[in-house]
């Protein structure tokens, strides 16, 4: 049976929302959660970007069920992987064995608050490879010394390792990161209803493991409204994952959706308070064969009156699909 996920949305909310909303979202009866892990908002109407790692331990506490998941962090510029992989084994021992650990070769419009530029995306996906074994080499307990072409690691040891290692994901979007996945990851993430992309994962070696995808929604009883505010927020979405990683702040989204129209995001988003176009916008997901859908609900200030509709009319509505 597909699951389906709720969105902590660090773009959109401050720290403490952020945990609230986690908790109804559990409350609410939703499968599993996922958080974005940003430096920036794509545009500056979201007006957040807390830190997702210290967000996920006060999460890891406030709740008692509901899984844990980055969706996704990026191990190789803003993080050395050696970092990335004791934050993931402190929120695994934090929520009892409840986290997932997503990751991927990042967007320039969080990797660049470093310095040092931004590299290609063949290197990136080498990185995110050297990255990974790293991070898997850690988990195991070992004092790890590595000295690779893209990281030093002298030394290295988790003193606080948790028994079960959090499953590792990795982000998807075509035949080269899908190769990456299928031969390292313990399940792929998309943001694509991409069937092709899952039967690559299969083909190099992702057969039987879990697929997990993501689609924006924007819930409001006042349909205008919702378009609005999904235009306002989220009209950078239907830009593509080739624009998207290597726009390098939020000036540079505005910018590239100048001429995105209500219209445009009414078509590709599901707006207002239709269960049937919602659903409808989650099936492209499940027929494609991914086993998790997370939705995303657009607006910070909209989410509990969202997770009291999702627990009473869409939760029972997709469980039917």
């Amino acid at each position: 049976m597909v699951q389906f996920g709720y969105t902590m949305m660090c773009e959109q909310a401050g720290p403490r929302e952020l945990v609230s909303h986690v908790v109804g979202a559990e409350e609410a009866g939703f499968d599993f959660s996922v958080i974005s892990d940003h430096y920036f908002p794509w545009l500056s109407s979201q007006g957040h970007s807390p830190n997702a790692w210290a967000v996920l331990g006060a999460a890891a506490q406030a709740t008692s069920r509901i899984p844990l998941m980055t969706y996704v962090t990026c191990p190789t510029v803003r993080y050395h992987p050696a970092v990335v992989a004791q934050q993931a084994a402190t929120v695994q021992l934090l929520s009892g064995g409840r986290f997932r650990l997503g990751l991927g070769s990042g967007e320039n419009l969080n990797e660049h608050v470093v310095g040092g530029g931004w590299p290609t995306v063949r290197v990136r996906q080498e990185m995110l490879e050297e990255a990974v074994g790293i991070i898997r080499g850690l988990f195991e307990g070992r004092t790890l010394t590595h000295h690779g072409p893209h990281y030093d690691v002298e030394h290295a040891k988790l003193w606080d390792v948790p028994e079960q290692p959090p499953p590792i994901g990795i982000a998807v979007s075509g035949e080269r990161s899908c190769k990456l996945a299928g031969h390292l990851a313990d399940l792929v993430i998309a943001v694509e209803p991409k069937k092709e992309l899952l039967e690559s994962f299969d083909r190099h070696g992702g057969a039987g493991k879990p697929r997990v995808g993501q689609v924006p929604v924007c819930f409001d009883a006042d349909r205008d409204a919702a378009i609005e505010r999904a235009h306002e927020q989220f009209r950078w979405f239907g830009l593509g994952w080739d624009v998207n990683s290597e726009l390098p702040h939020d000036r540079a989204f505005a910018a590239a959706t100048q001429f995105v129209t209500k219209d445009d995001v009414a078509q590709a988003i599901a707006c207002g308070s239709k269960v049937d176009d919602f659903v409808e916008a989650v099936k492209p997901y499940v027929e494609a064969g991914f086993t998790e859908v997370a939705l995303v609900q657009i607006g910070g200030r909209h989410q509990e009156p969202y997770l009291e509709w999702a627990r009473a009319e869409l939760l029972p509505a997709l469980r039917e699909l």
